[in-house]
Parts: structure tokens; sequence; C-alpha cells
């Protein structure tokens, strides 16, 4: 057995209130927040000060005198025990220093969530408020958020990065400066233009316009969020062919959109890149009504993709489910399909654009008879 670090955990009732209490200037305890997750409604946050190392969980009820929990490089669990009882009642468990990513198995589901629904906004990561666009998330396996930022100015981040399988922030309104590792100097995204963030590529939120949402997606659906206090952003080298994990990062902008027929009859779409720069790993499309589609859209087709998530940008139609009845949609609203289920979009209103996200990159759709 090999220890490379140990942490306390202690039961939090609000991450909020105790990363303040904390990390703050008052009253000076003189830690700071190295991780925490999800992002969207933070349950796990870790410190550092002094050579001490916070584990605050809010699932952590009960504890009694605490406990500290030593991470351990090189662990072998069948001849070790996992958990030691100190003399005064501290438990000690012994656990692996590497939490590797599990991604599990989706659990398909026909989803469908609206923005007047009123589905609540949560405070999560660096103050942004974020809104839940598949509350089930498909047992696990992804996670689409409706992320906003109400006031203009500098967002409070610090560098960072994501242990995940893919990541996707889409610009829907107003717009963000970022900087990324070896990616060049801070740029703006705008609405229409989308990014994903290959896993733990370092990134910075700089600052925001007025009234930012992005749509964010990300899988699995809970994933760590690490900070690096010691990488500075920009990089000093550009390296655009650089990859992580297998994927490039990818910048789309919409001011270069190529639009062409779309998989279902009646609309077209503008390719991102995305499913090159994750080598299959996932596609992300715009798509809108071709020229003359609000009549002919009104297909039945399925689909066999392992997920499939679409939020609606502008405009409005109506999703009609086998078995599911019919759902109007609008500006904010998003649905999953599950594979194999046969579904119509109809009524599409003339401004009507949606995004669409899938797991695989490439997927076949079938367009089913009258």
């Amino acid at each position: 057995m090999e220890i490379s670090s140990a942490e306390v955990l202690l039961s939090s009732k609000g991450i909020a209130e105790d990363v303040e209490f904390w990390t703050s200037g008052s009253p000076g305890l003189g830690f700071r927040m190295d991780q925490i997750y999800p992002a969207d409604d933070p349950q796990v946050v870790t410190l550092t000060g002094h050579g001490l190392r916070l584990r605050l969980d809010r699932s952590a009820v009960g504890l009694g005198p605490g406990m500290v929990r030593l991470l351990c490089s090189e662990f072998d669990s069948q001849s070790q025990p996992r958990e030691l009882t100190s003399p005064s009642g501290t438990r000690v468990v012994l656990v692996s220093a590497s939490e590797p990513m599990v991604q599990p198995p989706t659990k398909h589901a026909f989803i469908s969530c609206r923005l007047k629904d009123n589905a609540p906004w949560v405070v999560g990561r660096a103050g942004m408020h974020y809104r839940d666009l598949i509350p089930a998330r498909l047992g696990g396996a992804i996670i689409a958020s409706h992320i906003r930022i109400p006031d203009a100015g500098p967002v409070p981040d610090n560098v960072h990065y994501h242990d995940v399988g893919f990541q996707l922030i889409y610009c829907h309104a107003g717009w963000v400066r970022l900087v990324y590792e070896d990616q060049g100097e801070p740029f703006i995204l705008r609405a229409g233009d989308c990014v994903i963030q290959p896993p733990q590529i370092r990134h910075r939120v700089l600052e925001s316009s007025g009234g930012l949402e992005v749509v964010e997606v990300g899988v699995p659906a809970e994933h760590l969020t690490t900070i690096d206090h010691e990488m500075e952003l920009p990089t000093p080298d550009y390296r655009p062919d650089r990859e992580w994990a297998g994927q490039k990062f990818v910048h789309s902008q919409l001011k270069d959109a190529v639009w062409r027929p779309w998989r279902i009859p009646g609309f077209e779409a503008r390719d991102t890149g995305v499913e090159d720069g994750t080598k299959g790993v996932a596609a992300v499309r715009v798509v809108r009504p071709a020229e003359g589609g609000c009549q002919t859209a009104s297909v039945m087709t399925s689909h066999d993709s392992d997920i499939l998530f679409t939020f609606v940008l502008s405009g409005s139609c109506t999703l009609h489910g086998e078995g599911q009845g019919s759902h109007i949609l609008g500006e904010g609203d998003a649905f999953t399909l599950p594979p194999g289920l046969k579904t119509c979009l109809a009524d599409g209103s003339a401004d009507l654009s949606m995004l669409e996200v899938s797991l695989p990159g490439r997927y076949n759709t079938t367009v089913h008879s009258p």
C-alpha cells in the first residue's frame, strides 16, 4: 500500500454557505476550493489549506466523530481492509486515489421538458443559474442544462477541467468570453456558436454579456470538475490538432454555417464538426425547416441512436409520439427520443430551429409509411 494523500469528510447542510465560510476573507480560514460536483446543483466540494484536504458532502449525514479518507495510489482491496477505526472512533477509509469515470447504461425514455412548466433554476458553480432539461437523466447517462448568467461582467471562474466522456457548450443568447488550453487567445462565443470541451482540457469562463444563455450537455450526468491552481491561460503554444482522450477541441461558428438536407424530409441542418472532432462519439446539428418544409415535414420516423436529445432554440412545433400523445413545443423546451419510438414533427413555424445532440455521432433514421 502506498498512500498518496488524505482528506477529511465532513457533513454539509449547504455547499454554497460552507464554501463561503471556509474560503472567504472573513473569517479568513485560508482554505481554497479544489473540486466541486455536479456543477448544476453541487453536492460535494473539496477544499485544501494548511496541508489539509476537506471533503464536504451534503449526503454525509450522521457521521458522529468524523471520518478520514486515505487516498491510495496503490491499493489491493483483496489483502487490505477498506475501513479501519481509531481508538477514538474516527473511521479511516482506504480508497483508490483515482476514481475512474463511470458511464451508466442508458435508461431510454421519452421525455418532454417545457420551459413554461417552471422547472427550478438552481445556483451552481461560479454563480451560474442551472435548469435541468432531462430531469431523469436517462439513468445517469447524460445531463443537459439550460444555463444563464443574468448580469454582464466578469465571471468568478477558475481554470478548471471536467472528467467527462463528452461535453458541449452551445451559446443560445448573448455572448461569453472563454479561453482554452493550447487553443490560443481568449475568444467570444456568440449566439449560434458552440464548442466541445474534450475530456480534461483546461479552460476558464472570463466574462459574459447580460442575459447570457447556453445549453450544456455532458456525458455521463455526474462527473468531476477539478480546479487547476497551477496552469495559467492562455498557454504559450497554439496546438489546434492536439487530442485529449482521442478528441479535439471544436469551435463551430454560425457565420460559417453550411446548410444541407437533414435526416428527416422537409428540414435542413448545419453540421458543427463535432462528429469529426470526437471521432464519432457524438454529433451536434442545428436544424430548421427547409424552404417549403413546414408543409412537408409531417412524416413518421424512428432512429437507432443510443441518446438523442433536442432543444428548441426558436419558433414552435408539435411533437407526436406513438403512445406518447402530442406535445406543443416552443423556445426553451427540450425532449429525448428513445430508439425505435415512432415520432413526427408537425406544425413547424417558419422560424423554428432546434439543437440536436446524438451519441453516437452516426446512427440510422427510418422513415415510416403513412
